[in-house]
């Protein structure tokens, strides 16, 4: 695990640097009890920066970590810290979120398959606004889609968007997409998770690992890998990834998710 996070550290701290950090710590393994933390370490090094923020009524303000370099994420690494969950946000505006997020969770027996093919329709409905968004796999069962912003859009404006796209997706396509949280609803269906795009909420962080019997990643994806699994070519295997097979991408394809960090895009569009 220090060994994926020092190495892959190039394409993701980028991805991290300035934002308020969530990680999910597992000292005694995978398979055994594990907390969410937000509060910094008091026994951080002085090198560790970090961001006074709000956390919440029942916390109020603390200090979250800002994994802002190579140093810092292997000494999260090194307290077992095997998720990391940075917000949407940078820390010096928390309200301004740089991306829309869709969080894309199949309802058994649906799987992988079915969130390729409700990513692509996402696709197309931006495509249809004059708007770029980017795939990746959650590490897990499920997908994420990401439309870059970076721009002076606040929450009050990408939640209620993210809702109302969700749910014309339900209404356009019932059999396929459900919008609303309730797991009774999600038999078969894909749910797109809007509630994601919220100061109070963070989302796996491209390039991390996650808490499985085997160490898979949230992996960037390119569209024509989506297209493959969805009309049937590949496998949906081919969309799970392990910590050595993404170091391998990223020296083939370099980061996949730099655009997320850099495309400016309006919804207003």
């Amino acid at each position: 695990m220090l060994d994926y996070y020092a190495r892959i550290a190039p394409v993701l701290v980028p991805h991290l640097s300035g934002r308020a950090l969530t990680v999910i710590r597992y000292p005694d393994g995978v398979e055994a009890k594990h907390f969410f933390e937000k509060r910094c370490p008091k026994h951080r090094p002085e090198w560790v920066e970090t961001a006074h923020l709000w956390a919440g009524n029942r916390v109020g303000e603390i200090d979250f970590c800002l994994a802002n370099d190579r140093p810092t994420l292997v000494w999260l690494a090194q307290l077992a810290a095997l998720e990391m969950h940075p917000s949407l946000a940078l820390a010096v505006d928390v309200e301004i979120p740089t991306v829309l997020a869709f969080d894309l969770d199949p309802g058994p027996p649906a799987t992988i398959v079915e969130c390729c093919r409700v990513a692509l329709i996402v696709r197309g409905l931006f495509d249809g606004l004059g708007l770029e968004c980017f795939p990746k796999t959650s590490g897990s069962k499920g997908m994420q889609v990401y439309v870059p912003l970076n721009g002076s859009q606040s929450y009050a404006v990408t939640k209620p968007y993210a809702k109302a796209v969700a749910e014309a997706l339900e209404r356009t396509h019932p059999e396929l997409v459900v919008s609303k949280m309730k797991k009774s609803l999600r038999d078969g269906k894909v749910f797109v998770d809007w509630s994601q795009n919220t100061a109070s909420k963070t989302t796996v962080a491209v390039y991390s690992l996650r808490a499985r019997e085997r160490p898979t990643v949230s992996t960037p994806l390119r569209w024509e890998e989506v297209e493959a699994v969805d009309c049937g070519d590949a496998p949906a295997a081919s969309l799970s990834f392990e910590a050595a097979q993404v170091l391998a991408r990223v020296e083939q394809h370099g980061d996949l998710f730099a655009p997320v960090l850099e495309l400016k895009q309006d919804l207003a569009k």
